[in-house]
C-alpha cells in the first residue's frame, strides 16, 4: 500500500472513530464531534415533551452558549444581563447536580452588547482533561476538568465586538483556534492549547469596500476540512471566507460571497464547502484552489430561503435548513436547487440536530419541531417545552442536552 493511500485510509477511520464511538460518550464542541450536528446511533423520543425530562436544573444569568459533554461533565457558559460577570458552569450529566460555578470575569463598564445576542454566546469546546472557555476579548481560558483550576488564561487580545462576541473556538492540532472579528479589527489566533500562548495572528486579509465596521463583523466558527491530504481552517467572515492554513496561519484560498454577522458553522461534503453568509444567501466552493477563488470556485450559489443564524444539516446529499422566520427547507447540495419548503412557524436561531432517523428544530419560544428527512416534508411532531431555545442542543449516548433561556434539560 502507497504512503499517501496508508494517510487516507488512516483519516477515514479517525472520521468514522470521531463520529461513532467517539460521538456516542461525548460531545466536545458546537455542533457535535464531527461539527455538523449529527448523533445517528442516538435514540431519542420522537416526541419530546416534559415526560421525557430526566433532570432540569436553573442556569442563572443570560448565555446562548451551547452545552458540550466529556464523560459525566456539562460544561457551559453564562454571563449577568448587563455582563458585568462572566461565569463557567460544569453540571453533572447523570443527576443535574452543579459540580461547578464560578465568575471568571468582572467588568466593571462591559461594552455594549445587543440584546438579541449574550455575553456568553462562544461555546467551549472540551477534551479529556481540558475545557476552553471562550467570551471574545474579554478572556479565553483553559481550565482543569477535575480540579476545577484555571491552566492558563489570555485578557490582551483586543475587539470592540460592538454587539457581543459570538464565535466559538475549535481545537485541532494542539491549537485553538479563535475568530475576532469585530467593528474595529479583524483577525484570526491560534494559541497553543497546552501554554495558551499565541503561534500566530493573522489580519483578515479582506477587501470589505466600507470604512462602516459594522458591516465587517462576523460571529463565525471555523471548521478544519482536507483537501488532498492538506487540512484547512475554514473560517466564515464577512464579506468573505478564508482557508487557512493551520500551522503557519498562511491565506490559503478566499472566496467572496458578501453578508455581515456569519454565524454559521461551514460543512464539507462531496468535494464542496457549504458556507452561509449571515444574511439569507449561501455558497457552495470547491476547497481545491488558491487565492481568490471567487471567480473560478463556486459550485452554486443561493440567495432564497436560507437561514440566517442556524446552521444546516446534511443528510444523504439533500441540505436542510430551519430560516429565523419559521421555515424549513430543503436543498440539493449538488445543484443548489430548492427541491422542498414547508412552515412550520415560530423563530429560530439555534441550529438542528439529526439523530435516530429524524430531524429535530428548536425555537425561540421553546418549540420542538421533529420531522424525517426527505423531499416531501413529513412531521413526526411539534411540542413546546421550556421558555425558549437561543443555544444548539447535546447528545451523547441516548441524552438530549437543551439549553433553554433559564434552565438546562436532560431528555432520554
Amino acid at each position: 500500500m502507497h504512503r499517501s493511500e496508508v494517510r487516507s485510509l488512516c483519516f477515514i477511520l479517525a472520521v468514522f472513530l470521531s463520529s461513532s464511538v467517539y460521538g456516542d460518550r461525548h460531545w466536545p464542541q458546537f455542533r457535535g464531534p464531527s461539527g455538523d450536528g449529527k448523533a445517528i446511533e442516538a435514540k431519542l423520543p420522537s416526541e419530546v415533551t416534559e415526560k421525557d425530562v430526566a433532570w432540569k436544573v436553573e442556569i442563572d444569568g443570560k448565555g446562548w452558549s451551547s452545552p458540550v459533554v466529556w464523560g459525566n461533565q456539562v460544561w457551559l457558559t453564562s454571563a449577568t444581563e448587563d455582563g458585568t460577570e462572566m461565569s463557567v458552569i460544569c453540571v453533572d450529566k447523570d443527576s443535574g447536580d452543579i459540580l461547578f460555578n464560578r465568575v471568571l470575569v468582572e467588568n466593571d463598564e462591559p461594552a455594549f452588547c445587543h440584546p438579541m445576542n449574550s455575553y456568553a454566546s462562544p461555546t467551549p469546546v472540551i477534551e479529556e482533561g481540558r475545557v476552553y472557555v471562550h467570551f471574545g476579548s474579554y478572556l479565553t481560558a483553559c481550565l482543569d476538568t477535575k480540579t476545577f483550576e484555571t491552566i492558563w488564561e489570555r485578557r490582551d487580545l483586543e475587539c470592540d465586538h460592538h454587539r457581543g462576541p459570538a464565535s466559538s473556538p475549535i481545537l485541532f492540532d494542539g491549537k485553538l483556534f479563535v475568530a475576532y472579528d469585530g467593528f474595529d479589527v479583524q483577525y484570526v489566533v491560534a494559541f497553543d492549547k497546552v501554554t495558551g500562548s499565541t503561534v500566530w495572528r493573522r489580519d483578515r486579509d479582506i477587501e470589505y469596500g466600507t470604512d462602516n465596521g459594522d458591516l465587517k463583523k462576523a460571529y463565525g466558527t471555523a471548521s478544519v476540512i482536507h483537501v488532498d491530504e492538506q487540512p484547512l481552517v475554514i473560517y466564515p467572515s464577512a464579506i468573505a471566507t478564508i482557508a487557512y492554513d493551520p500551522a503557519t496561519g498562511a491565506t490559503v484560498w478566499k472566496v467572496y460571497h458578501g453578508g455581515m454577522n456569519a454565524s454559521a458553522r461551514p460543512i464539507y461534503q462531496d468535494g464542496l464547502v457549504f458556507i452561509i453568509n449571515g444574511m439569507g444567501a449561501m455558497v457552495a466552493v470547491r476547497p481545491d484552489g488558491k487565492g481568490d477563488v471567487s471567480a473560478t470556485h463556486i459550485g452554486w450559489s443561493a440567495e432564497r430561503a436560507i437561514a440566517k443564524k442556524s446552521s444546516p444539516l446534511l443528510i444523504e446529499g439533500l441540505l436542510y435548513m430551519n430560516s429565523d422566520d419559521g421555515i424549513v427547507t430543503c436543498r440539493s447540495a449538488k445543484t443548489g436547487a430548492l427541491v422542498g419548503q414547508e412552515r412550520i412557524g415560530g423563530k429560530y436561531a439555534a441550529s438542528p440536530i439529526y439523530a435516530d432517523g429524524r430531524i429535530y428544530c428548536f425555537g425561540m419560544a421553546g418549540e420542538v419541531v421533529v420531522f424525517r428527512p426527505g423531499k416531501e416534508f413529513d412531521l413526526v411532531s411539534k411540542t413546546k417545552i421550556g421558555d425558549g431555545f437561543m443555544a444548539s442542543p447535546a447528545v451523547v449516548n441516548n441524552s438530549l442536552i437543551l439549553r433553554s433561556r433559564t434552565s438546562l434539560f436532560c431528555i432520554r
